[in-house]
């Protein structure tokens, strides 16, 4: 896109932005909450270091799995972002539970006058593979539904069994691949797989990461095949060709171990203890270099906070610009920031997450909170031009808003048009080009004005105790997505949410 483009984009939204205002010049003035929000929403409309930001973290950085050193020198990276803008900013530690890395994959397949030798990578948690790799008899596994499972009997036992998929298109694809490898998954292993090879779902034959449905609990080989590989390898079988595959996965793992989120605050003036997290997870799996999962939204809350301190702009409440990291690995960054600022929780106004790319912001889910609602339409009144926006109540499992949610927090997920996410969805091909650099600026304007508005408003809504947030898992789907992305357990065995209120101790009569 060219400059004067952009720039005659970006001029158009600012008047978008302000014709709110305009119409309304009959009626009472603009506040002052109101005109800062204008200033803010103004300027990263124009011309800032966002799109700069975004291009050295994910070619300089580039894929950044928690535990790599890419991933290390991206904490630094933020750290010398927030500083330069004057912003105070601290990286706080927090514990991992598990190393998964993969240094190396490769896969032959071969059976008699065959053999080829498609491109995979290792599904995070995968084991690892003896030294010379782990060969056994590749079946057809169908779609991996109950009725495959029962046509192929005794013959996954000890078998690497390869599942068929569609083509992912868009994010509703993304969350049924989440939910069907549970199945999936869990019927493998009771049937003694020997391991599972995912036909990969991303055109253009990319390779992906998908986490295992069971986390740092599996106990097998586990890999995803490129598309075209895959879809020879069923031809092959479904003619009759009996073959082997032989899997080389070469990983680091190990056990718990310490790793960092980045934290850039403004301090509030008048509220000082009262919180607004502003969140993004700056670390990505390491296919690609980690645009639109998730640094283009690591980049806009950097350029937020950048633009405050430039402005000079002082929240009543105090603004936390909370870089987790661990997010795609179980959501440990947030979680351990739940742990650590535990006393400060009845004092969190709200927290928000950003995590689906680039496309735009259409509104936000509010997670179950009903009156949350009318706070979020009150705080998008500035951009109300940028809109329509529309707010979605429903609980959603799988970013970094989840912690929050357990814990009482009002929280937030920005909802997104899907652009060009599903596809790129972790994929070798998330680069700095899948990102729309107006949509950034527009979407930076949004999250702005919302913060803005939560962060000077009047009202807060209060933390809700164990027994209510037992009440929203128990009356929507939660407990179904809780286990899908493999958090459930932890929930029912109290290493995560809210403790159970102290009852008070009778007196002795």
């Amino acid at each position: 896109m060219s400059r004067s483009r952009l720039s005659r984009g970006l001029a158009a939204l600012s008047l978008a932005v302000s014709l709110p205002m305009a119409a309304g010049a009959e009626e009472a003035a603009p506040s002052a909450r109101e005109r800062e929000a204008a200033l803010l929403v103004g300027s990263v409309l124009g011309g800032t270091p966002m799109l700069d930001d975004l291009r050295s973290l994910v070619d300089e950085v580039g894929g950044r799995a928690t535990g790599s050193e890419a991933n290390r020198r991206s904490v630094e990276w933020a750290l010398e972002r927030f500083r330069a803008a004057g912003v105070t900013a601290r990286a706080e530690a927090f514990r991992m539970p598990m190393l998964w890395l993969e240094r190396s994959a490769s896969a032959t397949v071969q059976g008699q006058g065959v053999r080829f030798a498609p491109r995979v990578a290792a599904m995070p948690f995968s084991t690892a593979t003896p030294k010379g790799g782990q060969s056994a008899p590749l079946v057809d596994a169908g779609r991996g539904t109950e009725a495959d499972y029962k046509r192929l009997g005794a013959r996954a036992r000890g078998a690497f069994l390869l599942v068929e998929t569609d083509e992912l298109r868009d994010v509703d694809g993304l969350f049924r691949e989440y939910n069907e490898a549970v199945g999936i998954e869990s019927r493998a292993f009771a049937a003694g797989a020997a391991g599972v090879v995912y036909m990969g779902s991303r055109p253009g034959n990319h390779l992906y990461r998908h986490s295992v449905s069971v986390g740092e609990k599996n106990t097998r080989p586990m890999l995803v095949m490129e598309r075209d590989g895959a879809k020879r390898a069923l031809r092959l079988l479904r003619a009759g060709k009996a073959l082997t595959l032989n899997a080389a996965l070469d990983l680091q793992t190990g056990g718990p171990y310490e790793t960092k989120n980045v934290i850039g605050e403004i301090r509030g003036t008048t509220r000082p203890d009262e919180v607004v997290v502003l969140g993004a997870h700056l670390d990505s799996w390491d296919l690609g270099g980690g645009a639109l999962d998730n640094g283009a939204n690591v980049a806009m809350l950097i350029d937020l906070a950048r633009q405050m301190q430039r402005l000079g702009l002082k929240p009543a409440r105090t603004l936390r610009f909370a870089l987790w990291n661990g997010e795609e690995q179980g959501m440990h960054g947030s979680a351990g920031y739940t742990r650590t600022h535990a006393a400060e929780l009845d004092g969190h106004a709200m927290a928000l997450s950003v995590d689906i790319g680039c496309g735009r912001i259409t509104g936000f889910y509010t997670n179950g909170r009903p009156p949350l609602v009318p706070l979020v339409d009150k705080a998008l009144k500035p951009v109300e031009g940028l809109g329509p926006f529309t707010q979605v109540d429903v609980p959603v499992v799988g970013t970094d808003n989840y912690d929050f949610m357990l814990n009482g927090v009002a929280n937030l997920i920005a909802n997104q048009e899907a652009a060009t996410y599903g596809p790129n969805y972790h994929a070798r091909s998330d680069e700095f080009e899948q990102c729309d650099a107006r949509t950034l600026r527009t979407n930076a304007a949004v999250v702005g004005s919302l913060a803005w508005g939560f962060a000077t408003m009047d009202e807060k809504l209060p933390r809700q105790s164990r027994a209510e947030i037992e009440s929203l898992v128990n009356s929507t789907d939660l407990a179904q997505q809780m286990k899908a992305f493999d958090v459930w357990d932890e929930w029912t065995n109290g290493t995560r949410g809210r403790s159970p209120e102290r009852q008070a101790t009778p007196g002795a009569r």
